[in-house]
């Protein structure tokens, strides 16, 4: 059960991430889900990161897990972009 809500945090959070960038990332449901579930972790340790100085490994709320998505969308969109080149 907890992997399956997992995943559907995941898919809110990567659904609002892609819909706050603008732009063209062609993934599928699976991809956008699991873009929010990375893009939790991602939330949560830059969390931690500034707020208590430590670099661990947490989940984070919905929107620390919109953050952290964006955060992926941004890098993947350079790092593809680079390699198409």
């Amino acid at each position: 059960m907890i992997i399956i809500g997992w995943l559907l945090i995941g898919l809110v959070a990567g659904a609002l991430a892609r819909l706050l960038m603008p732009g063209r990332d062609p993934l599928g449901c699976f991809g956008t889900a699991l873009l929010g579930v990375i893009g939790s972790f991602v939330g949560g340790f830059l969390y931690e990161l500034i707020a208590y100085h430590q670099a661990t490994l947490h989940r984070s709320g919905l929107i620390g897990s919109v953050v952290g998505a964006m955060l992926l969308l941004l890098l993947r969109r350079l790092f593809v972009s680079e390699s198409r080149r």
